[in-house]
């Protein structure tokens, strides 16, 4: 978001103009003069308000270990930056420029499960069904501001650092659309929550929000997980403090993984790109050369699962020359006794549902 006040007035004009044009498509589709498509298996959707940082990718994978064990699940996204166009399935052999970098993280991490991509949701689902008539929940992507779908259960998610109460309409802001666009959600969780997080916080942040009565709030934090190698991923590592850490990332908001990395290396080291950034092959001489000036002890690279699809286009140029990268996995942990409260409330949703 843009910090400097100015700056935001100045931008205040463009971001209203914005605003009419995204008002006037909602209220097409609130009058129904134009139609939002239901299915006939039960679409959540995973979404935020705002552009990137929000932890959409961690929740969706959160959902797949829930349901995965029970139901064929599939997940579609748009699969944003490749070089592609329509719908595609994703396969682990697959590369960022052909499917995107979520997309095929989803693909590899879970082979069992259908992953698509498709700029249409519309056209997406009935492919999926089509070829996968198996699956029985479809997880949508970044769709939240997509109405030509109306999703069975839609989730929210709002960073913890950034909520949408607080944010502004493109290009003065983040947002997508007006702060009131939260009424569609039946789930919002709020997100990356720091670890000394209190109740009495937590109470006091959903009434900043102010839930409607169909609505249900929530409160999630990630989980660090051992690095493993980039090379072998059978191999983990153990942090320890003392480390010299250069953390490569091209995503939307790196603070919440900054401050965990400084508990085992405070002079942390940073490349950062733009969120989806691909990298070129001049990125990876500068990655190369900044480690290679680096005169700690205990040096290596971390870097995030997302930002590991799109090293990997270069994984045998960084192999030849015995660079230490490792990857850090996330996962998500609901706070204050949630986790059996929401996981409960998905599986009773789904059992609910009638086509």
């Amino acid at each position: 978001m843009i910090q400097n006040p100015l700056v935001r007035i100045l931008l205040s004009p463009i971001a209203l103009l914005y605003g009419i044009g995204v008002s006037i498509r909602n209220v097409l589709y609130d009058a129904k003069l134009l139609r939002a498509t239901s299915f006939s298996i039960p679409v959540i959707s995973v979404g935020n308000l705002s552009i990137g940082g929000a932890g959409k990718t961690p929740h969706i994978e959160y959902l797949v270990r829930l349901l995965g064990p029970y139901i064929h699940v599939a997940t579609l996204s748009r699969g944003y930056k490749r070089k592609t166009q329509g719908f595609r399935f994703v396969r682990p052999a697959n590369n960022v420029l052909d499917v995107g970098d979520e997309p095929l993280q989803f693909a590899r991490k879970f082979p069992d499960i259908v992953v698509a991509v498709s700029e249409s949701r519309t056209i997406g689902i009935p492919m999926i069904v089509k070829h996968h008539p198996e699956v029985q929940t479809i997880l949508l992507d970044d769709a939240f501001q997509h109405r030509s779908v109306r999703p069975y259960i839609n989730i929210l998610l709002t960073q913890h650092e950034l909520p949408f109460t607080k944010d502004y309409l493109l290009p003065a802001g983040r947002l997508r659309e007006w702060r009131s666009a939260y009424d569609r959600a039946e789930i919002i969780i709020v997100t990356k929550c720091p670890e000394d997080f209190t109740i009495d916080a937590a109470e006091a942040f959903k009434k900043s929000l102010k839930p409607y009565a169909h609505q249900r709030v929530f409160f999630s934090k990630y989980r660090y997980g051992n690095p493993y190698s980039f090379y072998f991923p059978d191999r983990q590592v153990v942090l320890q403090a003392g480390l010299d850490i250069l953390l490569i990332s091209a995503i939307a908001n790196t603070q919440y993984l900054e401050q965990y990395l400084t508990n085992f290396s405070p002079q942390l080291t940073k490349l950062e790109y733009e969120d989806h950034h691909v990298f070129t092959e001049q990125d990876v001489s500068e990655m190369i050369s900044t480690f290679q000036r680096r005169t700690g002890q205990n040096k290596c690279i971390i870097t995030t699962e997302k930002d590991a699809m799109r090293l990997d286009l270069h994984k045998k140029k960084l192999y030849e020359v015995q660079i230490p990268i490792f990857i850090l996995p996330i996962h998500v942990e609901f706070l204050f006794d949630q986790k059996e409260e929401f996981d409960e409330l998905i599986r009773g949703r789904l059992l609910q549902f009638s086509a």
